[in-house]
């Protein structure tokens, strides 16, 4: 295996957080405001990460959901590569029986390429969609195929990305370029590192999976809260040190929205629910305004769902906020916490994040 260090993996808590802070990023794309213009707000917020000390910026694989701009993570990463300097950027995730594997380690090889030591490559197994969008990424409708093959699919990636297929393997003598065969030709110089290798999950697989490879694992938190302490449990008594970590290290993606007062922060996540409850009743489409939301007439089913939706969003003033991810922290024992802000504009979510680092006292340059 090529040299992944653990403090390439580890985060460092700044200011008052107990644990690093970071970045999920949807790309959300708000009625009345186009897929180029959440692109820029996704720049401004890597930006503003960097500048703050948030620890990583992570982009999601979604499909065929007009209010998520992220259908093409490693595309969305070299561009905010180009834009930031420090960040740690990375996939949360790249969905992989999405994709062949040798595909990922060229893109994520080239990505590394360009921001040495700056890359992470967090994958998952669910298609990121709904299941005829699956069959046409995969060209295949045997999706079932594609999840249980996961940990196949996995092995030959690691392969492709550390370039040790052994001897009379059918892929000994394909080579993920660039990657590790750039420093074995002659004249050859290359950096031994290659980007870290992250589990994504909502459920148990993934957790006991990770554990059991000794790999850092990132649970979905912000949509299946209910399944967060137990996959984190699993995880943890699933893990074998291995020459990536001595130590479990699990992060949790947090859904969170700091406003300057509580009415306008419920404003702004009542928006997102909307857009849930749509893409729940099979009409995907552009995030709503605030003004949309609060005037919809939500059914009895719908309130029901909105109102639950809610109770797993972390919102209100900077403090509530700060409270409220201190006390998830310390329940679930995370070691990170990566949060996501979905609104209808990009300036709410640049605010939020620029409130929380405010709450924590980060670093402002």
């Amino acid at each position: 295996m090529d040299e992944i260090r653990g403090d390439e993996i580890r985060g460092k808590a700044e200011g008052t957080a107990t644990v690093p802070l970071s970045v999920l990023d949807l790309v959300t794309v708000g009625q009345g405001r186009t897929a180029s213009q959440a692109l820029r707000t996704s720049v401004d917020i890597a930006r503003l990460a960097e500048r703050r000390g948030f620890h990583r910026y992570w982009v999601a694989e979604h499909h065929s959901m007009p209010g998520v701009a992220s259908s093409s993570p490693a595309v969305i990463l070299a561009h905010l590569a180009a834009h930031t300097e420090r960040i740690r950027l990375g996939s949360g995730g790249v969905m992989l029986p999405n994709h062949a594997p040798l595909v990922i380690a060229e893109q994520f090889g080239t990505l590394e390429a360009m921001a040495p030591g700056r890359i992470d490559l967090g994958l998952g197994r669910a298609p990121g969609t709904d299941g005829a969008t699956a069959a046409a990424l995969r060209r295949s409708d045997r999706l079932n195929e594609g999840a249980d093959d996961f940990p196949q699919q996995l092995a030959e990636l690691t392969r492709f990305l550390d370039d040790d297929f052994p001897d009379g393997h059918p892929y000994a003598r394909i080579h993920a370029v660039p990657g590790p065969v750039q420093a074995t030709a002659e004249g050859g110089v290359q950096s031994p590192a290659r980007p870290p290798l992250w589990l994504l999950g909502s459920s148990g697989f993934s957790a006991r999976l990770a554990g059991v490879l000794g790999l850092p694992f990132a649970f979905a938190q912000h949509f299946s809260a209910q399944n967060t302490i137990p996959a984190l449990d699993l995880y943890r008594e699933s893990f074998r040190p291995s020459a990536v970590l001595d130590a479990p290290y699990a992060l949790i993606g947090v859904a969170a929205l700091a406003a300057d007062d509580e009415r306008e922060a419920r404003r702004q996540v009542l928006s997102g629910a909307l857009s849930m409850v749509r893409l729940r009743t099979g009409r995907p489409g552009l995030v709503p305004t605030p003004e949309e939301a609060e005037a919809y007439a939500f059914s009895p089913m719908e309130r029901e769902f909105v109102d639950g939706w809610l109770t797993n969003i972390v919102h209100g003033t900077a403090d509530e906020v700060r409270t409220g991810l201190d006390d998830l922290a310390k329940r679930t024992g995370a070691d990170e916490l990566m949060i996501t802000a979905n609104a209808h504009g990009g300036e709410a979510r640049l605010r939020s994040y620029e409130l929380i680092a405010d709450a924590y006292g980060l670093p402002t340059a």
